[in-house]
């Protein structure tokens, strides 16, 4: 079982920069997939307090609802780079 949970949206650049950090760095995760419409994303804005994707969600640090591609991608080189 992963901690990792990425909620994201098909075909979104940010999202893919983010599975492309995860792949380099070998990390199993669970994708949740949120529809298009923004005012449909209630699971994303219970977890992070807003509807855009990507969000990451690392139960086992203590990370809630991470956004931000960018944000994510250096938090994930820091906390499982080896």
């Amino acid at each position: 079982m992963t901690n990792l949970k990425l909620y994201e949206l098909e075909g979104c650049p940010y999202c893919a920069k983010v599975r492309e950090k995860l792949a380099e760095l070998d990390l199993e995760y669970d994708s949740i997939s949120v529809p298009r419409s923004h005012g449909e994303r209630t699971d994303v804005e219970a977890v992070s307090g807003q509807t855009g994707v990507p969000v990451l969600v690392d139960e086992a640090n203590g990370i809630e609802g991470m956004s931000e591609s960018d944000d994510i991608v250096a938090y994930l080189e820091e906390t499982y780079a080896s």
